[in-house]
């Protein structure tokens, strides 16, 4: 099992708006912008084989920072390529971490000098949930996923770990980039379980989810 000591303290980054990676999920990722190819390529020659993915900012901060402070990692535990030199990669996500320092060097992409202090239990075992409403989630659930036109297979939704399913909604579920952060900062599986029922709840009544989280 991994520790905090024993991970980086610098890690390539890779901000891409919308996409969520949580501790213990899995993130699939197609790769095909040069930059991006080279990080992998980079990456690959890692003994920890770390990729950092954190949301960009709307805009740049007054400090010129382009990146929200925090962040999840992910171990790149699947690869393959196509005839054409893309990527199909899948992240397994490890530990959150804080941004102390960007940095552009010599590589086309971005780097990030990181702190993973506060974050030990997203190396620990899976969270549980005392006052999960599996029955009233999944109900939530269905009335979503009708007004957004989705589909999923219910039978599984019904037998999966309670971290899995609220993770797995929570990085699948077509939300703002802002709530997808306010998902990823959440301090707990129940915090979590509650800002997507906000959310769903929020999409349900016609409004948005930037505004349900303000």
């Amino acid at each position: 099992m991994y520790r905090h000591a024993d991970l980086p303290k610098t890690i390539p980054v890779f901000p891409l708006p919308g996409a969520l990676l949580l501790p213990r999920a899995r993130l699939p990722l197609h790769i095909f912008e040069p930059r991006y190819l080279q990080m992998i390529d980079d990456v690959l020659k890692t003994s920890h084989r770390l990729i950092g993915m954190i949301q960009p900012r709307a805009q740049k901060s007054g400090d010129g920072r382009q990146l929200q402070t925090i962040g999840c990692a992910g171990r790149l535990t699947q690869l393959s390529e196509t005839e054409d030199r893309r990527y199909m990669i899948t992240l397994s996500g490890m530990s959150r971490y804080r941004v102390t320092r960007e940095i552009m060097g010599f590589q086309p992409y971005l780097q990030a000098d990181v702190n993973w202090d506060g974050f030990e239990r997203d190396l620990g075992k899976a969270e549980v949930d005392t006052e999960f409403n599996r029955a009233a989630f999944l109900a939530l659930l269905h009335r979503y996923f009708e007004s957004q036109d989705l589909s999923t297979d219910w039978e599984n939704l019904k037998d999966a770990d309670e971290e899995l399913l609220i993770d797995s909604l929570s990085m699948l579920c077509p939300f703002e980039p802002e709530d997808k952060q306010a998902l990823l900062e959440a301090p707990s599986l129940a915090t979590r379980r509650e800002t997507v029922v906000t959310l769903m709840e929020f999409a349900l009544r016609g409004g948005s989810g930037e505004d349900a989280l303000q």
